[in-house]
């Protein structure tokens, strides 16, 4: 499974940068997750060639009709998707679990900070965001690096999160996380 966010395209970038849409079209992945603020609707068209299904969600610089929230199921694990701007601060763990909570969700996909992140509250939510995949700056200020994130998610429940970013000319495994639901 892929996921980015906060393309903004055109407005604050110009394109996802090729070496990510290289080794993107490499892996073709099964499941493709844009967490908003697309701003354009040729990205969508972009992100179709990505993968075999997609899910995306409408970001708050998004003029497109796409939903707010998206939920889906992987072999039995339930994730939900928004773009994050529905909490206050910017990347709020609580307030985002609470939206999990409400989604039936166990892993909840977000962007709007344009800085990734990956976390596992106390109710054992894991929170995983992408960051910018352009590296573009957000009002929350951002890494300013392009980043995305690879999921594996096993049918005995294993999930191995892999955190990427493009550093000067190269793609970088930043991270790499396992989380077990049952």
């Amino acid at each position: 499974m892929l996921l980015i966010s906060d393309t903004h395209i055109p407005e604050r970038a110009s394109e996802i940068d090729t070496r990510i849409v290289d080794h993107i079209k490499l892996s073709r992945y099964d499941i493709v997750v844009h967490a908003g603020d697309l701003t354009e609707e040729y990205v969508i068209d972009q992100i179709k060639h990505f993968g075999k299904h997609i899910y995306v969600v409408q970001g708050n610089m998004d003029y497109l009709d796409l939903p707010e929230e998206e939920v889906f199921d992987v072999y039995s694990i339930r994730f939900g998707v928004v773009h994050g701007d529905q909490v206050r601060p910017r990347g709020n763990i609580e307030a985002l679990s609470t939206i999990a909570k409400r989604l039936g969700a166990s892993i909840l996909i977000s962007g709007h900070t344009h800085y990734p992140f990956i976390s596992l509250d106390s109710t054992g939510i894991l929170h995983i965001n992408p960051g910018s995949v352009t590296g573009v700056w957000g009002g929350g200020g951002g890494t300013m690096l392009p980043s995305f994130i690879e999921l594996e998610v096993y049918s005995n429940g294993i999930i191995v999160v892999k955190l990427y970013e493009l550093i000067e000319d190269k793609i970088e495994l930043k991270r790499v996380e396992s989380y077990r639901f049952t």
